[in-house]
């Protein structure tokens, strides 16, 4: 407790703290009188409307930030565009349907959306036009996978809460028409370029500044046309209030937010998290306005604007915004919310509004903020500068430096590889590094901009709201123009809340599995065999995620529409470790590396597609059961929110619960089909272990010599496999761990690879809602893998299945064959070796591994348990 007493003091709250995500909507009056500065719903000084393009990453305080923007009279301000910034507080896949479910509420489909792309950067430094800007500049390279040595600052749970908005988005937002759709998602640099190309343009940044550098750098010629750009992030000064003890005297926190901040005490974390892109952007010669935390961190929500919202909650919007306030509030992990809590993104749309409608009118007094020109540059490396560590690949090993950026100036010193950069660390506790610092400067490297520096008052002296701008907050988001339609309830009003639990009354059930998955593809596919297997011989009583997969952790709701389509909705589903063994900060867990993870694919046949199911995810009927940041006090929470009883179970939950359900003389059956990392931290605990009778891993990959493996973003690992290489240290465990293990290895998995074959089965037998969703989901893959690269790699998902299929071995045909062999998985010893299985005779544990399986028995067998119309769907689909 003291601990997180401290981290809370020292602490300065942004947009990118552990709770980020927790972030309010924030509005802008346009028809409030505040000093000298009128709002007019309709100005006939404006010949047209100002265009504006936002970027954002789509965290909380982003969407209601839009929201405001929606609002506004089209008179005065246009949105053109959202475009989204991949590297930040969302994933894509996620992001892109929330703001698509927001425009729809708001009525506003017309709004173009923008995230992704799967270009890259060359090795002689040519942008592809289609980059994705889901890696930061510095390392971008030919492809979507990659490292995150600037995300990794940002909580893995703050990502959670921001993609599912605490689990709200899919209790409250309707759904509309658009979705991702692979390959036909307009990419972040078209809906740009579009967007700028048609007129003047202020961009809004509410987020990395990376996608807006890759525009300037791609499109120079059309830099003219953006006439202005707010940003809200850096931190410039510290912040010193006086200390309660006066003998103290004023008291200063970090500059920056990052935490803990023992490498670098100056960032904030929309600049640390493309510091070379907001170098680009600040030194472009466009005028750029800032919002830093100087100025965000004098507009704290205190009681008084908390109460006031929660009895003015007149339209849509302003709902949602305050359910997720108050679920920032419940969820806050210490007592200070009222005092630390602030508007960060919607404070700077309101300052940057009120500043292009007054400069317009040839005024330039700010409603909302005190201004002040400062001179300020982005820092991007640290002294001693011209070194070549390998920490810097825009500078080492060129002769000349990439991108424009200097050899021997400020960009050619060390670059923060991550949290815990030995070279950033000092002895007295206090970080070295300043990456991502926005540093007042005078010399050359210095640019000239206007700087919010403090919220203004209001003028009310009867108004017990003390700060302008949440006055107009208020006002415009419950106002009815433009108001949004209906939420999800309002949409359907037939709809209900129903959970299906089977009845199997007195028939003998099967082996109880669980089933460990990382929720790619082909895991959805497996899960919908095991779930039409005959409970006679799989009982499947629980399901356990890895969400260091092919998948992110928010994925699990579609998890949960799954089983609801299918009359499943007892089946307990529990999350697991974000990180791999040995990948979380050691001093604050919920930050950590990635790389294991870095292989994947963040874009096209990587996450993007598996979060959203390659388009499907949205056809599947929304169950009342998702992902929530309900807790309680029980487990570990510091308050206990309205609903604890709708906590989201852990993977240990699930076995408990799993085991509880059970009779003291049954055992469990494992399969996995993922990293081993949940099975791994269950063996840990030998009553629970003890409990397991036998485990299949799909994974692994033995056939040396005569085929590599499926590792292919990382070419100098030849004969990995991912699911091994994506936690190898688990992988040793669990076999070393003297499990009955059956091995699914790669080799044999690649003999049942074949769409044209299972296609063709499945065209024969389509009679059932979920063999007609799997048919058109590997139709999708396989038209993906005919026509694009980024593909290529989409049929090893069908492999997948075939570990829930030798589990059930209920076809008679299928002429499985087993050897066994000792075998052991390298944990150690680089990127190139790690996650190998190697048969070890003297050190290897003896294993089952499945060496053949007749291929066509095994398209055969899926295809009629998936059109079998028993344990068949109970509801067909979203619009059922």
């Amino acid at each position: 407790m003291e601990m997180k007493k401290k981290m809370m003091r020292m602490m300065r709250i942004s947009k990118g703290n552990l709770l980020k995500s927790w972030l309010i909507c924030g509005v802008v009056g346009l028809v409030v009188m505040l000093g000298s500065v009128v709002w007019l719903a309709n100005s006939s000084s404006f010949n047209s409307p100002m265009r504006i393009l936002v970027d954002t990453d789509v965290d909380t305080d982003d969407i209601f930030a839009l929201l405001y923007l929606l609002k506004q009279p089209s008179s005065l301000f246009h949105l053109q565009g959202i475009t989204i910034n991949g590297n930040g507080w969302s994933d894509a896949g996620h992001a892109v349907n929330h703001l698509y479910d927001m425009l729809f509420m708001m009525g506003r489909d017309d709004i173009p959306v923008g995230v992704g792309g799967d270009g890259g950067i060359s090795p002689n430094a040519t942008i592809s036009t289609n980059l994705g800007g889901y890696l930061p500049l510095i390392d971008q390279g030919v492809s979507t996978a990659g490292q995150c040595r600037y995300r990794q600052a940002i909580p893995v749970g703050g990502r959670l809460n921001a993609n599912t908005n605490f689990g709200l988005r899919k209790h409250f937002l309707p759904q509309g028409k658009r979705r991702y759709i692979p390959m036909k998602q307009p990419t972040a640099q078209q809906v740009m370029k579009d967007a700028i190309s048609a007129g003047p343009t202020v961009v809004f940044l509410m987020g990395a500044h990376t996608n807006l550098a890759i525009f300037l750098l791609s499109n120079p010629h059309l830099k003219k046309n953006i006439k202005h750009v707010y940003a809200m992030g850096g931190a410039i000064r510290e912040i010193c209030s006086e200390s309660a003890d006066k003998s103290h005297g004023k008291t200063c926190n970090n500059i920056g937010n990052l935490w803990p901040p023992n490498t670098n005490p100056y960032a904030e974390f929309n600049i640390f998290g493309d510091p070379f892109a907001a170098y680009t952007v600040l030194h472009s010669g466009i005028p750029v306005t800032l919002v830093p935390l100087d100025a965000t961190s004098t507009i704290p929500v205190n009681k008084e604007v908390f109460l006031a919202f929660e009895q003015r909650q007149n339209t849509y919007e302003a709902k949602y915004c305050f359910q997720s306030l108050k679920m920032a509030h419940d969820t806050w992990p210490s007592s200070g919310f009222f005092e630390i809590y602030s508007m960060w993104d919607s404070f700077m749309v309101g300052v940057a509004l009120s500043q292009m409608y007054n400069l317009h009118r040839g005024g330039g007094n700010n409603a909302f903020s005190k201004m002040e020109y400062l001179n300020i540059t982005i820092v991007t490396s640290n002294k001693p500068y011209g070194i070549s560590d390998g920490s810097n690949p825009l500078v080492d090993g060129h002769l000349l430096p990439t991108l424009g950026f200097q050899m021997n100036g400020v960009h050619s010193g060390h670059v923060q590889t991550g949290m815990l950069d030995p070279f950033c660390l000092a002895s007295t506790g206090k970080g070295k590094c300043q990456d991502g610092y926005t540093k007042e400067s005078d010399g050359s490297e210095s640019v000239q901009v206007l700087v919010a520096v403090e919220a203004k008052s209001t003028i009310d002296t009867n108004s017990s709201i003390d700060k302008a701008f949440y006055i107009s907050f208020l006002d415009v988001l419950n106002s009815p123009r433009q108001t949004g339609r209906f939420d999800f309830r309002a949409q359907f009003p037939n709809y209900r809340e129903v959970l299906y639990r089977p009845k199997f009354g007195k028939r003998l059930l099967g082996k109880p599995v669980i089933f460990d998955m990382d929720m790619s593809t082909g895991d959805f596919l497996t899960l919908l065999y095991l779930l039409k297997t005959p409970i006679e011989i799989i009982n499947l009583k629980g399901i356990i995620i890895s969400p260091n997969g092919w998948a992110t952790a928010a994925t699990i709701d579609v998890v949960y529409d799954v089983l609801h389509m299918m009359g499943r909705d007892d089946i307990s589903v529990g999350l697991g470790d974000v990180f791999a063994i040995g990948e979380a900060h050691p001093l604050y867990p919920p930050i950590g590396d990635c790389k294991y993870t870095k292989a994947i694919p963040l874009g096209s046949g990587g996450l993007l597609d598996s979060d959203t199911l390659y388009g499907f995810a949205r056809d599947l009927p929304r169950s009342p059961r998702r992902y929530t940041a309900e807790n309680s006090v029980k487990f570990g929470a510091f308050r206990d929110t309205d609903h604890p009883e709708l906590r989201q179970m852990s993977t240990l939950d699930v076995w408990k619960d799993v085991v509880q359900s059970l009779n003291l003389d049954a055992k469990i059956t494992v399969l996995t089909n993922g990293p081993l990392t949940n099975l791994a931290k269950i063996i840990q605990h030998k009553a629970i272990s003890a409990r397991i009778e036998e485990v299949y891993i799909t994974g692994g990959h033995l056939n040396y010599g005569v085929d590599k493996g499926n590792l292919f973003t990382i070419p100098s690992n030849e004969y990995s496999e991912f699911n091994f290489f994506l936690d190898p240290i688990a992988a040793d465990l669990v076999f070393s761990s003297g499990l009955n293990i059956t091995l699914i290895p790669l080799n044999v998995q690649r003999r049942v690879s074949s769409f044209h074959k299972i296609l063709r089965k499945l065209k024969l037998r389509n009679r059932t809602p979920e063999a007609w969703l799997s048919r058109r989901l590997l139709y999708r893959l396989y038209d993906l893998k005919q026509k694009h690269h980024q593909y290529h790699h989409v049929d090893m998902f069908l492999g997948e299945v075939l570990g829930a299929v030798s589990l059930a071995g209920k076809h008679l045909n299928l002429k499985q064959t087993f050897s066994f062999k000792p075998l052991k998985v390298i944990s150690n010893g680089g990127e190139s070796k790690v996650g190998q299985t190697i048969i070890d005779e003297k050190k290897g544990k003896w294993v089952r591994v499945l060496e053949s399986i007749e291929p066509l028995a095994f398209y055969e067998d899926i295809a009629n348990a998936l059109a079998d119309e028993k344990q068949t769907a109970v509801i067909a689909s979203f619009e059922s």
